[in-house]
């Protein structure tokens, strides 16, 4: 009998969020944004709709994610360790081996922050029955404002135009004025069968080298040799592109990614979050801390190191990230 599985995605180590997300505790695993880590909500979000949770993750986060699900008081779970990140095809890939041909696998990264409610749950509900006519599903987001840090997804109606990688600002708000484009989520539905057929159709190398891996892993944990064959590719690339079969839920649940420090001030500014008369904000100090001169600012605070940005530069925190993973130093 088929079943829907929740495919928990928990890689990435959110780099845009440095200092505050480290390869020791990865964004998903933090708690300043509610009671729950963005990786718990995530598990109690898809509850409802699922019989079975699949987490992915990599051997270096497993306690995390373990502790996480112990929290959550959940013991029945498929536990899936790779031995290094491939990145979400292979990932995706493993939890389709791990699942019977006609099983509906909804899958969702680890670290987004969704608003739960009918919104939500009609947008599941659809994605499921479109799998469940053979198709292929990722879930569009109404976009509310011109935003150059996701990726875009023209449609019409229920049907994929195209694709569109992260746009600059200029052609951020064309999309938005067209109104015919969404923010691709990285969320996706749809029968274990039929993303292998095509996973093997469009990506044949991705397939076989996956297939070996994990017919070489032991109890869901993948071993490194065969995984460092498998070529390194996201789902979008390897399926979502190509593929004649898929179809957009277009969505109006309320949606972040948390890929930035822009997104987390405007997170904690509607749970309340204290900022001064300038727009300025402080993250992870009780100290009194006063901007002079300054607007709209963000000072992030931990015990080894500090980061002071502007709201508006969040995507460049990823430049000191590698420059710092560069020089090889303890503090990513």
């Amino acid at each position: 009998m088929s079943s829907i599985n929740h495919i928990l995605l928990t890689g990435g180590v959110g780099s845009r969020l440095w200092p505050l997300s480290r390869k020791s505790r990865p964004k998903q695993y933090l708690e300043i944004f509610s009671e729950n880590s963005l990786f718990e909500l995530a598990v109690k979000r898809n509850l409802p709709f699922c019989d079975k949770l699949v987490v992915v993750g990599n051997k270096s986060n497993r306690n995390l994610s373990a502790a996480s699900l112990e929290k959550a008081g959940l013991t029945e779970y498929i536990d899936i360790v790779e031995a290094t990140p491939r990145n979400t095809a292979p990932a995706i890939a493993f939890a389709a081996f791990s699942a019977q041909s006609e099983d509906i696998l909804l899958v969702t990264p680890a670290d987004h922050i969704i608003q739960e409610g009918p919104e939500y749950s009609i947008a599941v509900q659809k994605a499921i029955q479109l799998a469940q006519e053979n198709n292929i599903v990722t879930f569009g987001i109404q976009p509310t404002k011109p935003e150059t840090g996701f990726g875009y997804i023209e449609y019409r109606d229920e049907t994929v135009l195209s694709f569109r990688e992260k746009p600059n600002e200029e052609t951020a708000k064309d999309f938005l004025k067209q109104g015919k484009f969404l923010w691709n989520s990285g969320m996706f539905c749809f029968k274990t069968g039929i993303f292998l057929e095509e996973l093997k159709k469009y990506s044949p190398e991705v397939y076989k080298a996956s297939l070996d891996a994990w017919q070489k892993a032991k109890d869901g944990n993948l071993e490194e040799e065969s995984s460092l064959e498998i070529p390194a590719i996201s789902i979008d690339y390897a399926v979502m592109e190509k593929s004649e079969k898929i179809k957009v839920v277009p969505s109006n649940f309320e949606w972040s990614d948390m890929g930035s420090f822009e997104a987390v001030y405007d997170y904690l500014k509607e749970q309340g979050h204290p900022v001064d008369d300038s727009g300025n904000m402080v993250i992870g100090s009780e100290k009194f801390s006063a901007f002079v001169g300054l607007q709209d600012s963000i000072l992030v605070c931990t015990p080894d190191a500090n980061l002071v940005l502007s709201r508006e530069q969040s995507q460049d925190v990823k430049k000191v990230y590698q420059f710092l993973e560069n020089e090889n130093t303890a503090l990513v």
